[in-house]
């Protein structure tokens, strides 16, 4: 891959409702990625969440906007829609729907659909900047909690960001999703204005892409130089 496509991106966010043609590619990187694990379909990789005013989308592009390397949705809960985690989960525990109830109040949704393609395996950009770009956005969206169901790995890194277990659901916070043989842990950012469980350095860049969310920005993950040109400041 050409050094200059590796090493510069733009993350932008933006309405799913309002830019199908990039909704298409997101669905289309997510579901190649799902196939290279051997996942078919999962509830949250319906393509139906496009047409729907709640959900916003951060892609990670190459510069010139020709290639996709990663996404993720956060998609913002209003007491009548349902939740993806819901619809993966309610078989096991319909209870699932009351404890997302139960935070409405205050603002609350849930982060999902992350991937990132295999040509930018190891930096960072699912596992790091297009999470950090979604809590980042949370205030913007009215959003004090935020859900999310992780893989065992993601949950280890969801903490940098404040992601802690819910225990309150499935098997101590547990599931077997989106197939028998793969877990998934329910985990929930309660406070998303101070994100006191998160890692300090990490909530400390979060907090300081939030103050400025339209900025480029010199990034380096585990020694890996990167520029990232960040456009996230959307209109809800």
């Amino acid at each position: 891959m050409d050094q200059l496509i590796q090493k510069q991106f733009t993350i932008r966010a933006f309405k799913a409702e309002e830019n199908h043609d990039l909704c298409d590619k997101f669905i289309e990187g997510h579901k190649r990625v799902l196939l290279s694990v051997g996942v078919e379909e999962v509830s949250s990789s319906s393509n139906s969440w496009k047409y729907e005013p709640n959900v916003y989308v951060i892609l990670c592009e190459s510069n010139d906007g020709e290639k996709v390397y990663g996404g993720v949705r956060v998609h913002v809960y209003n007491n009548r829609n349902v939740l993806p985690m819901v619809e993966a989960t309610e078989e096991f525990d319909p209870s699932v729907a009351d404890h997302i109830k139960n935070f409405s109040s205050s603002g609350t949704g849930e982060m999902c659909g992350l991937w990132n393609s295999i040509e930018v395996a190891g930096m960072g950009i699912g596992a790091v900047y297009l999470i950090r770009s979604a809590i980042a956005i949370l205030t913007k969206l009215n959003l004090k909690s935020l859900w999310a169901l992780c893989s065992p790995f993601s949950a280890r890194i969801a903490k940098n960001y404040s992601f802690l277990k819910y225990p309150h659901v499935g098997d101590d916070g547990t599931f077997y999703y989106p197939k028998i043989d793969l877990l998934a842990t329910v985990c929930m950012v309660e406070d998303s204005d101070n994100l006191k469980d998160g890692n300090p350095e990490e909530v400390k860049k979060i907090l300081d892409l939030r103050r400025n969310l339209n900025v480029e920005k010199e990034e380096n993950n585990r020694g890996r130089d990167l520029k990232i040109n960040y456009q996230l400041g959307i209109d809800i």
